[in-house]
C-alpha cells in the first residue's frame, strides 16, 4: 500500500507539474506515455516488440503527435490520419504474406486498432490541453479521479450486486452509481465556485457523461487483460501496473469528448 501511495504521489505530482506546463512539454510527456502503452499492448497480444508489426504500429501510433505538435505546428491531426491508418494496415496485411501466417490476421487487427485506441487517445488529452485549457482539463481529470474514488468506496461499504463479473469481478452496480453520483456532486461544487460552465444542467450531464465513459473505459481495458490473462498491462508503475491501467478511463473519456466535438 505504501508502494502504491508513493507511486501514486510521485507520478501524479509529476504528471500535473507537465499538464500545467503545456505546450511540446506536455506534447512531450504524453508521446512517450502512447509509445509504452502500445507497447504493453503488444506484449500482452504476444507480439514480439521488435517485430517489423510492433515497430511499424509505434511509428504509426506516434507520428501524429509528433509531426503535429513538435514539428509542424499544425493541429489539424485528422486531416493525414486516415492515410497513417490506411497505409499502416496495407502493409501489415503484405506482411501476413510475408511471414506465411506466423504474424496472422487478427494480431494485424490488433496493431491496427491499437493505434486508434492508443494513439488517438493520448492525441486527444494533447487536443484538449491546447484548444480548451488547463481549467477544462483539470475539470475532467477531477470528475475521472472522483468517479474512481466514489465507486470504489461505494462499492466497497454498500456494494452487493456485480457490476461485471465475467470482465472485472470486483465491481458492482451499487459502486458505478455511487461513483456517478460523487462525480455529479463534485461537478456542481466545480462549477458553484468557479462558473466555469454556462449554467448547472450543462455541469450534470457533462459529469454524467464522464462518469460513465470513464467506467466503460476501464472496463474495456480489463475486457482486455482478462482475454490475455494478465493481471496488470505493465510494471512501470510499482503497485499501479503500466501505463494503460493508470490511462484507461482518462483515453476513453478524452477520445468520446474529441469524437463529439466537447474539447
Amino acid at each position: 500500500m505504501k508502494e502504491r501511495i508513493l507511486t501514486g504521489f510521485i507520478g501524479g505530482a509529476a504528471f500535473l507539474i507537465f499538464l500545467y506546463l503545456g505546450g511540446k512539454l506536455f506534447a512531450s510527456l504524453i508521446s512517450l506515455l502512447t509509445v509504452i502503452a502500445y507497447i504493453e499492448l503488444m506484449k500482452m497480444a504476444k507480439i514480439r516488440l521488435w517485430s517489423f508489426p510492433s515497430l511499424l504500429g509505434i511509428v504509426g501510433v506516434i507520428t501524429p503527435i509528433l509531426s503535429t505538435f513538435l514539428f509542424l505546428g499544425d493541429y489539424s491531426f485528422l486531416q493525414g490520419f486516415e492515410r497513417i491508418l490506411i497505409s499502416v494496415a496495407f502493409l501489415l496485411l503484405i506482411y501476413i504474406v510475408i511471414s506465411k501466417n506466423q504474424f496472422t490476421f487478427e494480431q494485424a487487427g490488433i496493431c491496427l486498432l491499437g493505434i486508434i485506441y492508443i494513439g488517438v487517445g493520448f492525441y486527444a488529452l494533447i487536443d484538449t490541453r491546447i484548444s480548451s485549457g488547463l481549467a477544462y482539463f483539470v475539470f475532467i481529470l477531477i470528475l475521472i479521479w472522483t468517479t474512481d474514488s466514489g465507486a470504489y468506496f461505494t462499492g466497497r461499504y454498500i456494494g452487493k450486486n456485480r457490476l461485471w463479473p465475467s470482465i472485472s469481478p470486483n465491481k458492482t452496480i451499487e459502486g458505478a452509481l455511487g461513483g456517478v453520483g460523487f462525480a455529479i456532486l463534485v461537478g456542481l461544487l466545480f462549477q458553484l465556485f468557479t462558473s466555469f460552465f454556462n449554467g448547472y444542467m450543462t455541469v450534470i450531464w457533462m459529469s454524467l457523461l464522464i462518469s460513465l465513459v470513464g467506467q466503460l473505459g476501464d472496463l474495456v481495458e480489463s475486457a482486455i487483460k482478462r482475454y490475455y490473462e494478465v493481471k496488470d498491462s505493465g510494471s512501470l508503475l510499482p503497485g499501479h501496473g503500466g501505463i494503460l491501467d493508470r490511462f484507461d478511463s482518462l483515453l476513453f473519456v478524452f477520445l468520446i469528448l474529441y469524437l463529439l466535438q466537447m474539447h
